[in-house]
């Protein structure tokens, strides 16, 4: 590489880690707010305790999978991703960085826990709208839409959901002062307090599993753009491993040749590319002794693959059997090309941790205090973070992004509706503003931003 590409790709991952930091005060803040405002825990050591925690959930990522992060990249269009180099494919990178990180410090400007998950996705698919407008290719938005679902549910999630924790603690456990507000600066009785610190650290490590990914996903975008020749395929495929990934590649194509799925339009689009894939593997000792174009070839092959295998695999008639063998089939064949490098891990966690050590208080100060119109008891407070905790390790066992700020900020609503202690109509009505913005604006921002010093590469 020249100097110049080589400032340039340390200027993106300067920037990339800047949103995961950014993503750490702004974000993470969430975590904090209750055992704060229920004087659980001094302002200093929550947040410190949070940094250190978020730093171990992205670390617990290291040799688990990664199937956050890879949604987040799979949100390009795989043309897109394999065709981005050069000029086209910085531009990609920064058009998407500049957004998210600008998009995420004015929200926290003004105090506004929007989400850093939508600024993301945001970000990422006004770049690939836009390349589709100017290169006249279709733009498959399933991924998209599917990763929606899950951020349009959160809010309603964390609202229900912690109302009825709420209220089922109301039921069940006879203590009053688990439903009182601080009185002074006096920390809570210390059952309640462990309570309290529990649920924050729940949430702290989850949000460093999900929304850590979302960093390393964006890491390894810059990565695959910048440095296809190290990044493009998994460096780590032996031939061990692409032995037992061809033998299942071959049992795969044999499930889709068979005649009732002959008229099934992915069938027959997965058995080409199951061959094609079956070509660039056959008698290759490592995947990096591919020649960059195949590498290339092998990562459209394997990605494009495994999307249609995924809606064989919704045809009736299968047996479980068969559908256990697509979902098997898919994963092989994604694992080819899907990794993270330790590295990237470990910067991500580093950054996400120190950042939420800073410039934490715009955004507590908004949760703890302008979301309710009394303040936050202890049970409301413990209510509202098991709410997030659980949701976000459900989300991460489903490899599904999702939004931290809007499952607490929501709950913490929820158990005030539910207590009868009315809710702060600006706040509420200034937070859904930024929920419904946060997407078309990043959309449009990136979008116009790719155009203005992209789209004269795309012929």
């Amino acid at each position: 590489m020249d100097i110049t590409t080589i400032s340039l790709l340390v200027l993106c991952l300067v920037i990339a880690l800047g949103f995961e930091f950014v993503n750490g005060f702004h974000d993470t803040a969430n975590a904090v707010a209750t055992v704060i405002y229920t004087r659980s825990l001094k302002p200093t050591v929550a947040v410190i305790w949070s940094g250190l925690i978020n730093f171990l959930g992205v670390l617990s990522v290291l040799g688990a999978g990664a199937g956050v992060a890879f949604k987040i990249v799979g949100l390009i269009p795989t043309d897109m991703l394999v065709g981005a180099s050069g000029s086209m494919g910085i531009w990609m990178l920064l058009s998407i960085l500049i957004t998210a990180v600008l998009w995420n410090l004015a929200t926290w400007f003004v105090g506004l826990p929007a989400s850093s998950s939508h600024t993301l996705i945001g970000s990422i698919t006004g770049v690939g709208i836009t390349w589709g407008l100017l290169a006249h290719k279709d733009v498959n938005l399933e991924k998209f839409y599917d990763t929606l679902k899950g951020l349009a549910l959160a809010p309603l999630v964390g609202f229900g959901v912690a109302a009825l924790i709420f209220l089922a603690m109301k039921a069940l456990i006879k203590r009053p002062e688990l439903f009182q507000e601080p009185k002074g600066n006096t920390p809570p009785p210390w059952p309640i307090r462990l309570l309290l610190i529990g649920t924050c650290t729940g949430v702290s490590y989850f949000h460093g599993s999900n929304d850590g990914q979302k960093g390393i996903g964006l890491m390894m975008l810059v990565l695959i753009a910048l440095l296809p020749g190290q990044f493009t395929v998994n460096p780590n495929f032996n031939a061990e491993k692409i032995g037992t990934t061809l033998s299942t590649v071959k049992q795969v194509e044999a499930l889709v040749e068979r005649p009732e799925l002959a008229k099934v339009e992915k069938a027959v689009e997965a058995d080409k590319r199951l061959h094609k894939i079956a070509e660039l593997l056959a008698n290759r000792a490592t995947l990096t002794e591919l020649p960059l174009t195949e590498q290339t070839e092998l990562r459209k092959e394997a990605l494009k693959a495994a999307s249609a295998l995924k809606k064989v695999a919704k045809e009736k008639g299968l047996s479980a059997e068969d559908k256990d063998l697509l979902d098997k089939g898919q994963k092989e064949i994604k694992a080819t090309v899907e990794f993270v490098a330790p590295w990237v891990t470990v910067a991500v966690a580093l950054a996400l941790g120190v950042g939420t050590m800073v410039g934490w208080k715009r955004i507590v100060v908004t949760v703890g205090e302008k979301i309710g119109k009394a303040h936050l008891n202890y049970g409301q407070g413990a209510a509202a973070e098991m709410t997030a905790m659980l949701t976000i390790m459900t989300a991460d066992m489903l490899a599904a992004p999702v939004s931290t700020t809007h499952i607490l900020s929501s709950g913490i609503a929820g158990t005030m509706a539910a207590n009868k202690s009315g809710l702060q109509s600006k706040t509420i009505r200034n937070i859904l503003i930024a929920w419904v913005l946060t997407l078309p604006v990043t959309i449009v921002v990136s979008g116009f931003i790719f155009w203005l010093t992209a789209g004269r590469f795309i012929q």
